[in-house]
């Protein structure tokens, strides 16, 4: 799926500081959770089905990704 308007409601992650460094913008869609780089705002992002994003949180959160 293509993001159209890639500016509007992209938000910054709780964890990112206010420094810049590593941050994680993300947009809600209707079919799940869009990410990318905050340097980077038009590169690449990630796309995941609302599914996919809760389980990738569980995973973090439980420190399964090492």
């Amino acid at each position: 799926m293509y993001l159209h308007d890639q500016t509007a409601g992209w938000f910054k992650s709780s964890y990112s500081s206010e420094q810049g460094g590593n941050c994680v913008e993300a947009l809600r869609l209707s079919s799940g959770v869009a990410i990318r780089d905050s340097k980077d705002k038009s590169g690449p992002h990630l796309q995941f089905t609302t599914e996919a994003w809760q389980s990738l949180v569980v995973s973090v959160k439980a420190g399964e990704l090492g």
